[in-house]
């Protein structure tokens, strides 16, 4: 009420004599309310001293222990167009099960006998090869034909230049005797001439030692000519072995020339053949690609691409499916704040979506509803998120988790830390501390310790 006027009832009046007032301010309910009141302070003094865990809470949701139990989708490794399907959504599928027949895209492989004629092809590539093999062998002989009649024709030359020396050497000592005996004749000649003179040799001796002094003459040049045709020939002898030589030099060479060019074919064919083996590898391991596999066992979830017809590239995903065997955890996220808490093998307990809890943070031994877990992990960078990612697994000495839990639902964690009063998580909380760190004991810091 406004106090406007300053005529003040109550003290005018005496509020004493009515009941309301004794039932309020003198009456047993009164004194009940006094008791009540101190027993209720007693009490949250008392709670203020009771042990409360503090826990370090975070969202996340189900996925799998490992990488190759997570929910993957199945694409073509090539492009193409969708001709025939051999599922349905929530089919079970093992390892190898066809999922989806496809047709190619692109002309170069829409040739049904495509596979057969890069055969076809290496198969005459690799005949050459056989025939530049021939070639080359009939080279080797002709090239080892030649070195031999090179060495039986310079063997010739040399002989007939032997033989030339020889007849030359054998010439020249005629000559010698030739002369010898036309030194003698013309002695002879000159003799008988001056006997002729004299009186005492006939005419006839005279000209019977002339006609032979010339014989000797006319045998001396003829003997003279042949050893210079000889010498003359042996010139020309030794022209004919370096002749000889260099001509089969010439024909060798070509032969090993032609020899060294059917190699570089070949091995040019043996080139196409390797590539037309590749080439037919290639279409035989692409054809086995127009029928998209499982690649394990599990349920296919949904079809990304459906209907007949559909063209795709390559890479794209044709439909999603859930591995049949796979181990469950749950992903969560943490503050930057409260990440140096958290350890590897820590408890956490759970509460997962769909499945009722009765949660006490401080009291997690009175919770229900919660299931018990184990970090396995700590991611060492920031997510999107800003916060850190941790993975959980479920605790082997605690209750199993639920089957029906469904990988990508939501989940709740609560990483249990130390314990402390009450008292001190009210008063941590209004200042905004963080929860106390520690360090997990572990088996070889007790016995360091010890």
């Amino acid at each position: 009420m406004l106090n406007i006027s300053h005529d003040k009832l109550n003290k005018k009046v005496s509020l004493k004599s009515y009941k309301a007032h004794q039932r309020a301010f003198t009456g047993k309910y009164y004194n009940l309310f006094n008791k009540l009141l101190g027993l209720f302070l007693i009490l949250v003094f008392i709670l203020l001293f009771l042990p409360w865990t503090q826990n370090v809470s975070g969202n996340g949701f189900v996925t799998t222990l490992t990488l190759d139990q997570r929910p993957q989708t199945i694409q073509s490794p090539i492009p193409g167009r969708i001709e025939r399907w051999y599922v349905k959504e929530g089919d079970l599928v093992k390892k190898g099960d066809t999922i989806v027949f496809i047709s190619e895209l692109k002309n170069e492989y829409q040739d049904p006998n495509l596979l057969e004629r890069t055969r076809a092809q290496q198969q005459a590539k690799s005949e050459s090869v056989i025939s530049y093999q021939g070639k080359i062998t009939a080279l080797e002989n002709q090239v080892a034909a030649l070195q031999k009649e090179k060495v039986i024709k310079v063997s010739q030359a040399k002989n007939k230049l032997n033989e030339l020396k020889l007849e030359i050497q054998s010439d020249s000592i005629q000559l010698i005797a030739l002369k010898n005996n036309l030194n003698i004749a013309q002695e002879q000649y000159k003799r008988t001439a001056s006997l002729f003179n004299e009186g005492i040799k006939s005419k006839t001796d005279l000209e019977l030692k002339k006609l032979k002094m010339q014989e000797l003459e006319a045998k001396m040049i003829s003997k003279e000519n042949k050893v210079l045709a000889n010498k003359n020939k042996l010139s020309n002898a030794t022209i004919e072995i370096n002749r000889v030589i260099v001509a089969y030099d010439d024909k060798i060479a070509k032969s090993e020339s032609s020899k060294y060019t059917a190699i570089s074919d070949q091995n040019e064919a043996k080139a196409q053949v390797a590539k037309l083996e590749n080439q037919s590898t290639n279409y035989e391991i692409r054809s086995g690609l127009y029928y998209i596999t499982a690649p394990q066992d599990g349920i296919i979830n949904k079809a990304i691409r459906s209907g007949i017809g559909e063209n795709f590239k390559a890479g794209e995903p044709l439909v999603g499916i859930m591995p049949a065997n796979y181990a469950l955890a749950v992903e969560t996220y943490v503050s930057p704040i409260d990440l140096q808490l958290l350890h590897i093998g820590e408890k956490v307990r759970i509460q997962f979506d769909g499945w009722p809890a009765i949660f006490f943070s401080g009291w997690p031994n009175t919770s229900f509803g919660t299931f018990a877990g184990k970090i396995i992990a700590i991611e060492n960078f920031i997510s999107s998120n800003g916060k850190f990612r941790v993975l959980i697994e479920p605790d082997p000495e605690e209750e199993a988790w639920p089957d029906r839990i469904r990988i990508g639902s939501g989940a709740y964690t609560i990483a249990l830390l130390e314990e402390v009063p009450i008292w001190y998580e009210l008063w941590r909380k209004l200042n905004g501390f963080p929860p106390n760190y520690y360090e997990v004991k572990t088996a070889e810091a007790s016995k360091t310790k010890k």
